[in-house]
């Protein structure tokens, strides 16, 4: 028995393998249940109990050896497997990644912008946390207007009112402020409404703002403008129609619509059978605003105009629901990877 053990105590000083598969061989055949090791714990139960304490110590150091060995290399192994196959071989082809898409809201942003530029207007940013003097004051909202209810505004602080903007506007009104005519700006950003949303209104939208002031600009000159970004933006033969409204910051004011693309004018489900939709609000600047804003109403006159990005890209591809805008859904956005 000592000889068998001390041979195989050899043997397993003397294992060597670059190969798990040879290691788990050598577990086998030394510990496996007909393993040479085991046949010896089997013989082992035949001694006398005198010959079981001269001989267990030795043969559980065998036994604790082979075990340490078989794990050392088990892990050595598996470590330089790991190593080999995190080599990059620079020769392999690169694998064909699917391209990303832009969001459909900064697609139609960013197009709508490009269609002002052409006309010759500039940009303009501001801050979406805004006081109620740019926000209301100066746009001649009386102090009753609803816009200035809790039910309808995002108040941050009150006395002095500051808040989220809920309209481009503001932009406009500090352009007026720091600039002198001639001013031609179009003011695309974020803005905030106390809205309960749903598939046709959210609390969070965005807005593109329009403002055109100089001497002698009349409401043709509104007029044409808007037929030209109509036409870029839905097709040459597409009309437009101006209906009277009411906003406090433009006097006259209108809605325009465009002629429903979907049927022809012919009326439809999407244009409620009427053959237009409508796109956004206009009108002259209201003299008072200008005077607010430090500029001479009896020399300068001037047009805006407002249009929500959300509803320009519904009724561009006609998207149901405005939650899809906010909720990141990759196979939403996934169809606009072709548009440009």
């Amino acid at each position: 028995m000592k000889e068998n053990i001390k041979s195989l105590l050899e043997k397993v000083e003397q294992f060597s393998t670059e190969s798990l598969e040879k290691v788990e061989e050598f577990r086998i055949k030394m510990l496996g249940k007909k393993g040479e090791i085991t046949q010896l714990f089997d013989d082992f139960k035949t001694f006398s109990a005198e010959q079981k304490r001269e001989l267990g110590k030795d043969l559980n150091e065998l036994k604790t050896k082979t075990l340490e060995k078989i794990n050392e290399f088990k892990e050595f192994l598996a470590n330089s497997h790991e190593k080999s196959d995190a080599v990059f071989d620079m020769t392999m082809p690169a694998n064909n990644e699917p391209a990303g898409s832009r969001h459909p809201i900064s697609i139609m942003r960013n197009k709508i912008i490009d269609i002002f530029k052409r006309l010759g207007y500039t940009v303009a940013e501001g801050g979406e946390i805004e006081d109620d003097w740019h926000v209301f004051s100066a746009l001649n909202f009386p102090p009753e207007h609803p816009a200035r209810d809790m039910q309808d505004t995002f108040f941050i602080e009150k006395n002095p009112d500051i808040l989220l903007r809920t309209h481009t506007s503001s932009i406009q009104v500090r352009a007026m402020e720091q600039n002198k005519p001639p001013i031609r700006i179009i003011c695309p950003g974020r803005v905030f409404r106390n809205e309960a949303i749903s598939a046709r209104a959210h609390c969070i939208f965005h807005q593109v703002e329009g403002l055109y002031i100089d001497e002698n600009v009349s409401f043709a000159d509104l007029k044409q403008t808007l037929l030209y970004f109509a036409q870029e933006m839905f097709g040459k033969d597409t009309q437009i129609r101006l209906r009277p409204s009411y906003f406090p910051f433009t006097e006259p004011s209108a809605e325009m619509d465009v002629s429903c693309k979907i049927c022809g004018g012919k009326g439809c489900n999407i244009c409620k059978g009427t053959g237009w939709l409508e796109i956004m609000g206009c009108g002259m600047v209201d003299p008072n605003v200008l005077e607010n804003c430090g500029i001479d109403s009896k020399k300068y006159t001037g047009f805006a105009f407002g249009m929500g990005v959300e509803r320009m890209a519904m009724l561009k591809w006609q998207i149901r629901d405005l939650r899809l805008y906010f909720e990141n859904d990759i196979r939403f956005i996934r169809q606009f990877s072709t548009v440009v």
